[in-house]
């Protein structure tokens, strides 16, 4: 029974001196990410308002999901022209600020304590807390880095769809498309940022891991779930305009009627 006892406080106690070390982590971290990026927001200035987004309710939401997988609207690789860095910015701000982020990392974080994931990580509010603020770091660390270094090498890893006709097609051109950027020519090459991005989310993220997880191991398996996520949602991003075109046809800006010409 006294060694039980004993067990259950040392427990407790790393819970809580691992819980100080995660806030102490994370914040070091999310430094360490604003200082990574602020030479290029710097060089770049403020972006500009963006007037471009459909309106409503139902296009919003539609352009929150757009922002959020990565891609360029229902655009297609013929409409490709290189981004500004004023609108990488603008995509980059959106992203980490866009309410699917949150939505995600809420329900994840609940699936993740029904699962007792990492079971070093307490139950409750608490242990809630921590595993919202784990995925939510993995994922900023991700497009952080991703957008520093597309920055850098003039890569576009928004999703372009194929403007192909045939499922096959589609699907081959989708998965082909999941590791690749665009560069300002337009030619597609594999994307160094998109790689990086997601491997620092998986490993830099082990800093504030529990020991269950901590492992250059387990950085590995998260890296390649991610990459293997990214690869299946090519797919979906490739037909997803298709499934959403009557939403944005109902919810596109009204033009102006023309003035009568004069005799």
């Amino acid at each position: 029974m006294a060694s039980r006892l004993k067990s259950r406080g040392a427990a407790r106690s790393w819970r809580s001196s691992g819980s100080r070390a995660l806030r102490s982590r994370f914040l070091s971290g999310s430094i360490l990410v604003l200082l990574f990026c602020r030479p290029v927001l710097a060089q770049a200035g403020s972006p500009p308002p963006d007037d471009t987004s459909p309106k409503g309710a139902p296009a919003k939401a539609v352009d929150w999901v757009f922002n959020y997988l990565t891609m360029a609207g229902a655009h297609t690789a013929a409409d490709f022209r290189p981004l500004t860095q004023h609108e990488r910015n603008r995509l980059y701000l959106k992203s980490v600020t866009n309410p699917l982020l949150y939505l995600k990392g809420a329900l994840s974080g609940a699936v993740d304590l029904a699962k007792d994931k990492p079971p070093e990580w307490e139950q409750g509010m608490a242990g809630y807390g921590q595993r919202v603020g784990n995925i939510l770091g993995q994922y900023g660390i991700q497009r952080t880095v991703t957008f520093g270094l597309s920055s850098l090498l003039h890569e576009d890893n928004r999703y372009f769809g194929s403007g192909k006709k045939g499922f096959w097609r589609r699907t081959g051109y989708a998965l082909r498309s999941s590791v690749m950027a665009r560069h300002d020519s337009g030619r597609q090459y594999p994307s160094f940022s998109l790689l990086a991005g997601f491997g620092a989310g998986a490993f830099l993220s082990r800093a504030w891991q529990p020991p269950s997880t901590h492992s250059a191991g387990d950085g590995a398996v998260s890296f390649g779930i991610s990459m293997g996520f990214n690869t299946g949602v090519s797919v979906l991003k490739e037909f997803l305009p298709n499934l959403v075109a009557p939403i944005l046809r109902g919810h596109q800006p009204r033009q102006p009627p023309a003035s009568p010409r004069t005799p």
